[in-house]
């Protein structure tokens, strides 16, 4: 990778090389961190440092295996300063429909949804493609976060992206056996913790199309007995930034009907997140017409069925995230400036 530069170090051209790899670069680093903010932070702080010192970079290593050290060094120092991100469900038990909403907890308590643009290989092979779905769902993410940084990254690189063990000590400047014991060391904590990822997410098929079709339209319907036929007896919802969730089909539709009713009436657009089906939900904005922002919700669905609905709150951070208007009109149609 030697060769001309420019007097500032970065090497000619309208385009650095690193760019083809800001994808994946951006899929880690949201592995590492939970978050697709400071996945997107830390992708552009790798960027950065690497064309500030690309005169330095010798070709010693593949470029690809420079960034991933890079990367790797800004989502450590990133993780020295903070606790671990979560969802509703690792936080306590189930609540009731009943409970009030507790107080919002910070930003930075929750693992965020990420659009499958900024992450998953494009053009890839449809079995590359099935891992990259697997190993950015909210579940698998938020397990990783349990492990202690150093750990997480091995797992990621060893596990998910199937690094050698020699590559994976190299970019750690530590030995083999020091990664061997690591990544020993974290599926050990997930096992103990019951940390194993749930069963493979459903192939969008025609069936998991007209499914989810269904589910939009007796959303928007709000109708609960047509809701309740797709959803798994057991179904799990929660809301970040809030901690309460729920379980079962009864305090499901309880909510809705009671301290959920706002819900009433929403406009549902079909999203992708983390390799899983989503929707954007806008609710009827009774002050200045049409629909507004309410949340971005991510499904789970296991052989047929909702599994659970995770509803995320934070609009205005999410919405311009998945690229979404800030507002629809009454007939449901984005609203232009």
């Amino acid at each position: 990778m030697t060769g001309v530069t420019t007097a500032d170090g970065a090497p000619p051209g309208d385009k650095a090389p690193w760019e083809q790899y800001r994808r994946e670069l951006t899929a880690y680093c949201y592995r590492m961190l939970g978050s697709s903010a400071d996945a997107e932070d830390a992708v552009q702080d790798t960027m950065v440092r690497a064309w500030k010192g690309y005169d330095r970079f010798e070709g010693r290593s593949a470029l690809r295996s420079w960034l991933y050290r890079i990367a790797t060094n800004v989502c450590l120092t990133m993780l020295d300063s903070r606790n671990r991100r979560a969802r509703p469900v690792d936080m306590g038990p189930a609540g009731s429909a009943d409970n009030e909403l507790p107080p919002p907890l910070p930003e930075s308590t929750w693992i965020e949804p990420v659009p499958d643009e900024r992450v998953m290989p494009a053009g890839a092979d449809p079995a590359d493609v099935a891992v990259s779905r697997e190993s950015i769902r909210l579940a698998f993410v938020a397990a990783l976060q349990h492990l202690p940084p150093r750990q997480r990254a091995v797992l990621i690189l060893r596990e998910v992206l199937q690094w050698k063990a020699a590559e994976v000590a190299e970019l750690l400047d530590t030995s083999v056996a020091s990664v061997n014991s690591a990544l020993q060391r974290a599926r050990a904590t997930l096992a103990d913790n019951d940390l194993q990822t749930p069963p493979s997410l459903d192939a969008m098929d025609e069936a998991q199309t007209e499914l989810l079709a269904r589910y939009a339209d007796a959303f928007t319907r709000y109708d609960m007995g047509a809701l309740v036929a797709l959803l798994h007896e057991d179904v799990v919802m929660s809301m970040p930034p809030f901690a309460l969730w729920l379980v079962g089909t009864d305090d499901f539709v309880k909510w809705l009907l009671g301290k959920g009713a706002k819900c009433e009436g929403s406009k549902m657009i079909p999203l992708v997140a983390n390799g899983q089906p989503a929707f954007a939900q806008y609710h009827p904005d009774e002050e200045n017409g049409g629909y507004a922002p309410w949340a971005v919700q991510v499904l789970d669905v296991v052989d047929g069925k909702v599994t659970g609905v995770c509803c995320f709150l934070d609009t205005p951070t999410l919405f311009p995230l998945f690229g979404l208007p800030a507002r629809l009109d009454a007939e449901g149609q984005p609203v232009t400036a």
